[in-house]
């Protein structure tokens, strides 16, 4: 049921977007991620429930083999990060600069973007000037928008008793030094507040991973239980049908 509401809400999203915007940032589209998550965990869930229900071994080992792979690719995931944190942090910085660069294209996007920023209060990747690899803040002398040399609304430093937000409050901010907009905006990168997050929640991060692992393991174990005991079933049916068949019996 929660992956049916997953794919529907997926591909309501998805098509109430412009048909060219939603193609301009198809790889970190949020709508094309909650489909595709939805419909491989409906079909892996459709199996094991459909499996048990009906005893059927394909279909239940099927669902263990799927939650398998599931548990053994979060574990390699876990362990590659850990080894190779500086390629992942490269990683993360190209992602990071892509979403930079097609944040007018994707308003989903460009939602994401906007509450990162404000909950880690930062700015760009980097720093605040990254914002110039996006057409529209681009600082050149060519660019014709009137966004040149600014940064998104969500990069400014907030009153708490400003009521309405002046969204025009990073215009120019990148012509100005470090200093001197550091009294308007955010100056430091988001990268790096994201590392330090999960530098200081790495117990937390760790309970949830072991939260989400351990009851994928108690279910493979319960199928590969369940199999065993239909498999134990089949071989005693076929020994009652050979010894009623005999006429010594």
């Amino acid at each position: 049921m929660i992956s049916m509401v997953m794919v529907a809400v997926g591909v309501y999203a998805r098509l109430l977007k412009h048909a060219e915007a939603a193609m301009a940032c198809l790889a970190v589209d949020p709508a094309i991620l909650l489909i595709v998550v939805g419909v491989l965990t409906f079909l892996i869930t459709f199996c094991g429930c459909i499996g048990s229900l009906r005893e059927n071994i394909c279909l239940l080992q099927t669902f263990s083999v799927c939650l398998t792979i599931i548990f053994l690719l979060q574990l390699a995931a876990g362990v590659l990060g850990f080894v190779f944190s500086d390629k992942a942090r490269g990683k993360v910085s190209e992602i990071i600069n892509g979403a930079i660069v097609h944040y007018r294209d994707d308003l989903d996007l460009q939602n994401l973007i906007d509450f990162g920023q404000k909950e880690f209060s930062c700015c760009g990747g980097v720093s605040y000037k990254d914002w110039s690899q996006n057409m529209y803040f681009n600082c050149t002398a060519t660019n014709p928008s009137r966004e040149r040399c600014s940064v998104p609304f969500s990069c400014c430093l907030h009153d708490a008793n400003q009521t309405v937000i002046n969204t025009m409050c990073g215009h120019e901010m990148q012509k100005r030094g470090y200093l001197e907009a550091s009294a308007f905006i955010y100056t430091n990168g988001c990268i790096d507040k994201l590392v330090n997050w999960i530098h200081s929640n790495l117990f937390l991060l760790g309970g949830i991973t072991l939260g989400l692992a351990l009851p994928q393991l108690v279910v493979i174990v319960l199928a590969q239980l369940l199999i065993n005991q239909i498999r134990d079933q089949i071989k005693l049916q076929l020994y009652n049908q050979q010894h009623r068949a005999d006429p010594w019996y």
